[in-house]
C-alpha cells in the first residue's frame, strides 16, 4: 500500500526569492553525510522501503491475520455446513440463507506514532549508515507492535468495545454466553472455551491434542483450505519434540510421534518414517517438524508455558483467524514516514505513524493451552510491544 509523499526536492527546498518558493543549494543548511551521501538520496530510498515494509508484514502476523477496512462483520463460527437435499418431482429446493451462526465481531483501531529527531550538526558529522540506522530501529518497532499486538488478542481472552460499540472478541471462553453452533453433528456445551489449563507443571502430549481436537471439532483445519500449525516458543517446541506414540508422558499416552521436518540434522534411526514429512520452512517461517496433523513452528515471539494451535489459510488468508483492521483511506494505511515541523529537513525531524486495530473472527479457529498445574487461564505477560 503505497503512502502519498511530496518530492523528495521539496522537503530540502524553501525560501521566498523565486517564483515557487524554492531557494538554492546554498540556503541549504546541510545536505550530505559525512561519507558524501546526498539527504535526498536517503529521505527517497527510506520511502521505497517503506513501500516494501507495507507489502510484507512479518511472516508470523501474517499466518494469523487477515487484513480488513471494515469496523466490524457478520461472521459465521463455522466453514461449510449448506447441504443438498433429495429432489422431489414438485417442491421447490431449500435455498441458502445467510449464515444462523453468524457473530458480530467487531475490530478495535489505534493510533501510534514514533519520532527520530537528530541536529544538523549530527546529520553533517554522521556516516549514511548512522542515519538509515534510525529508520531501521522505526521499522523494527513497527514489526513488533503489529505482531504482538496481534498476538495478545489470540492470547487473551478478554472482549473490548471498539469505538462504535462493537465487541472485539477473543476466542471461545465459554464465560461469555456464546456458544459455539453444532458442526458435522456436534453440539457443544455453553462452557466450551479455547483456552486451556494443562493441569500440569509441564506440557504433554494430551495438552496438544485436546488444542488440536478444539479447533478440529468446530470445522477448522481439516480440508485443503486451511493448515494446522502450534505456534510455540522454542522450550516448547523442544518438549514436543519428545512426543513418541504409545510412550507416557505426565500419565498421558502420547497418540503421534512427532516427526523432524526437513530442517533437522542428520541422524540414524531404524524406524521408517511413512507419510509426508514437514517442510524445513512454511511461509518464511521454520517448521520444526509435526505432530499428528499439525505443523510445529517455533519463535522466540511466543512466550514461554503456552502453546497456541491455530487453522491458518496462508498469509493474509481470509480464514485466518485474526482481523487486521486499517483506516479505509488508502492514504492513512500501512507505515507512514511524514517529515514533522520543519519540512526543509525532514531526516532532522521525522514521523513514523501507523493506525491499526485487531479483534477475532473465528473464535473457534484456534485454541491456547497454559502450562500450568491448577487454577484459571491467565493471559501471558507480554515483555515487548
Amino acid at each position: 500500500m503505497s503512502t502519498i509523499h511530496p518530492a523528495p526536492a521539496q522537503f530540502f527546498a524553501f525560501g521566498g526569492d523565486n517564483a515557487r518558493g524554492y531557494s538554492t543549494h546554498g540556503d541549504v543548511l546541510v545536505n550530505k553525510t559525512a561519507d558524501g551521501i546526498d539527504l535526498n538520496v536517503i529521505w527517497d530510498e527510506a520511502n521505497q522501503v517503506m513501500s516494501a515494509w507495507n507489502k510484507k508484514r512479518t511472516a508470523l502476523a501474517a499466518l494469523i491475520s487477515y487484513p480488513t477496512i471494515a469496523v466490524g462483520d457478520a461472521i459465521p463460527q463455522t466453514i461449510g455446513g449448506d447441504h443438498f437435499e433429495e429432489a422431489s418431482e414438485f417442491g421447490e429446493p431449500q435455498s441458502i440463507a445467510t449464515a444462523p451462526d453468524a457473530l458480530i465481531v467487531g475490530y478495535t483501531f489505534k493510533d501510534y506514532d514514533l519520532a527520530t529527531r537528530a541536529t544538523w550538526k549530527f546529520l553533517r558529522s554522521a556516516t549514511a549508515e548512522q542515519v538509515y540506522d534510525l529508520i531501521n530501529r522505526a521499522m523494527e518497532s513497527d514489526n513488533r507492535l503489529i505482531t504482538g499486538t496481534l498476538l495478545r488478542r489470540l492470547f487473551d481472552p478478554a472482549p473490548v468495545l471498539n469505538e462504535v460499540g462493537q465487541t472485539a472478541y477473543g476466542l471461545y471462553t465459554g464465560t461469555d454466553g456464546i456458544t459455539p453452533p453444532s458442526f458435522a453433528g456436534q453440539d457443544f456445551p455453553s462452557s466450551t472455551s479455547h483456552y486451556l489449563v494443562s493441569g500440569n507443571t509441564a506440557l504433554d502430549p494430551g495438552d496438544l491434542t485436546d488444542a488440536i481436537n478444539q479447533v478440529t471439532s468446530k470445522g477448522f483445519g481439516i480440508d485443503g483450505s486451511s493448515r494446522l500449525i502450534v505456534l510455540c516458543n522454542p522450550k516448547e517446541a523442544e518438549v514436543i519434540s519428545t512426543f513418541r506414540a504409545g510412550a507416557i508422558t505426565n500419565g498421558v499416552e502420547s497418540k503421534y510421534d512427532f516427526i523432524p521436518s526437513n530442517s533437522s540434522i542428520p541422524y540414524l534411526t531404524s524406524e521408517t518414517v511413512v507419510g509426508q514429512i514437514a517442510p524445513a520452512e512454511w511461509s518464511g517461517l521454520e517448521v520444526s517438524g509435526s505432530y499428528g496433523p499439525a505443523w510445529v513452528v517455533p519463535s522466540y515471539f511466543l512466550p514461554q508455558g503456552y502453546i497456541a494451535v491455530v487453522a491458518t489459510g496462508g498469509p493474509n488468508s481470509g480464514v485466518n483467524p485474526v482481523a487486521f483492521r486499517q483506516h479505509a483511506n488508502s492514504a492513512y494505511q500501512g507505515l507512514r514516514m511524514i517529515p514533522g515541523k520543519d519540512q526543509r529537513y525532514p531526516l532532522q525531524d521525522s514521523f513514523f505513524q501507523r493506525s491499526f486495530g485487531t479483534g477475532v473472527r473465528y473464535r473457534g479457529a484456534a485454541c491456547i493451552v497454559q502450562v500450568k498445574a491448577s487454577g484459571a487461564y491467565t493471559a501471558p505477560s507480554w515483555n515487548w510491544r
